[in-house]
């Protein structure tokens, strides 16, 4: 049974009755220039509850306008959006074991570890919980001159703590996930996500590297002075991710405001309708759906899913998402959150990092809006109201 076409009523851009708390909220970091502009939408069910926007491309006076089709640097959502849906998919069809050492599929992560030592423990269920071991961030563009030289960069870097003991997020984990998946399937990451996920779902606004057609209406994600000496704009931010050509398992991809709830809903479904396109084809089972947005628990304690976040207090969710929901952030002010037990979503894209990176006060901005957002809803309990 097909899924009901996302339903976009012609008023959903002026919902600013319903939604006046989170306008104000975002209107107020727009003039404190937490970040120029955003756009956001919701999604409850199969109907999309509001689109839309506020401020511009940057501080200047005029500056281009934010619009709800606005596309911009989505940053680690691509790891959810993009990397983990390609784990998903080739889990489901028993291509993807999860508990498959890293070192079979990249030999050369072991290094000089002797078989059965540290590295070889490495799974790729710890690499998609961030539980390899491996380091937070590491410069590792600064030295390497191409892609190839900054993947062997990433192969030799040392773990910082036993595989499976911390839960440590990890961009490094992710480049190796999402070239390891690579070799699983015998194609890129970019080609495989574009023909099996976004085509399907009709996410036609979601692409690694932008065509240059598309460049001037990408909001700048900041003045480089110190990588590209440039302006960054309609091209990746993240400089790893730049040099590895702009597609990688932890970032490069760009999309708006709207297509990130196609594929929430494609996740939530209904009345056996989890996990199909719009057309009625099964992309995702719903087992493989429970498996990855549920707690691993490796190592205990984490709130780490596979590949997704799930909410912990203090929660860029806010303090209403339900315990049955996974979200992910992005550094450039990007977010999904998706509540399953209420079918809900809710997407906030900013390019918070204009000019440059120093501002952390988008912190504060992401719960208060999804506050605003559920107690507009009503999805509120009353025990939690005020608190």
């Amino acid at each position: 049974m097909p899924p009901p076409h996302l339903t976009i009523p012609a008023s959903a851009s002026t919902q600013r009755s319903r939604f006046a708390a989170a306008y104000s909220i975002l209107e107020r970091a727009v003039s404190e220039q937490v970040f120029p502009g955003a756009a956001f939408s919701v999604l409850a069910g199969n109907k999309v509850l509001a689109l839309d926007s506020v401020g511009g491309f940057t501080y200047d006076k005029p500056a281009e306008p934010v619009t709800p089709s606005t596309v911009y640097d989505l940053a680690s959502l691509t790891k959810v959006i993009a990397t983990t849906s390609m784990a998903m998919l080739l889990y489901q069809r028993g291509e993807l074991s999860l508990g498959q050492s890293l070192v079979q599929l990249l030999p050369a992560f072991a290094q000089s570890d002797a078989a059965g030592g540290p590295r070889y423990q490495v799974t790729m269920r710890m690499l998609l919980a961030h539980a390899s071991g491996l380091p937070g961030y590491d410069r590792l563009f600064a030295d390497a001159e191409d892609s190839q030289a900054l993947l062997d960069a990433c192969l030799r870097l040392p773990l910082e703590a036993l595989p499976g003991s911390r839960s440590e997020y990890s961009d490094p984990g992710f480049i190796l996930l999402g070239r390891a998946l690579e070799v699983i399937a015998g194609e890129g990451l970019e080609a495989f996500c574009s023909r099996e996920v976004f085509t399907p779902l009709g996410m036609t606004s979601t692409c690694f590297r932008p065509p240059a057609s598309w460049r001037s209406s990408v909001p700048p994600s900041e003045e480089d002075s110190t990588f590209r000496h440039r302006i960054i704009q309609g091209e990746v931010q993240d400089e790893n991710c730049f040099v590895l050509g702009g597609a990688s398992g932890h970032a490069g991809l760009f999309s708006n405001a709207l297509d990130p709830l196609r594929y929430a809903q494609c996740l939530f479904g209904q009345d056996g309708s989890q996990g199909r396109t719009p057309e009625g084809q099964q992309l995702f089972t719903p087992e493989a759906i429970q498996l990855f947005t549920t707690r691993t628990a490796l190592p205990p304690g984490s709130s780490r899913a596979l590949g997704w976040d799930t909410p912990s207090p203090p929660s860029s969710s806010g303090k209403y998402f339900s315990c049955h929901s996974a979200g992910h952030l992005g550094y450039s002010g990007t977010s999904l959150w998706i509540d399953f037990e209420r079918r809900l979503a809710i997407v906030l894209l900013t390019n918070r990092t204009w000019p440059h990176r120093q501002s952390q006060a988008i912190r504060t901005v992401r719960p208060a809006f999804h506050d605003a957002v559920m107690e507009a809803l009503g999805e509120v309990r009353e025990e939690t109201r005020g608190k």
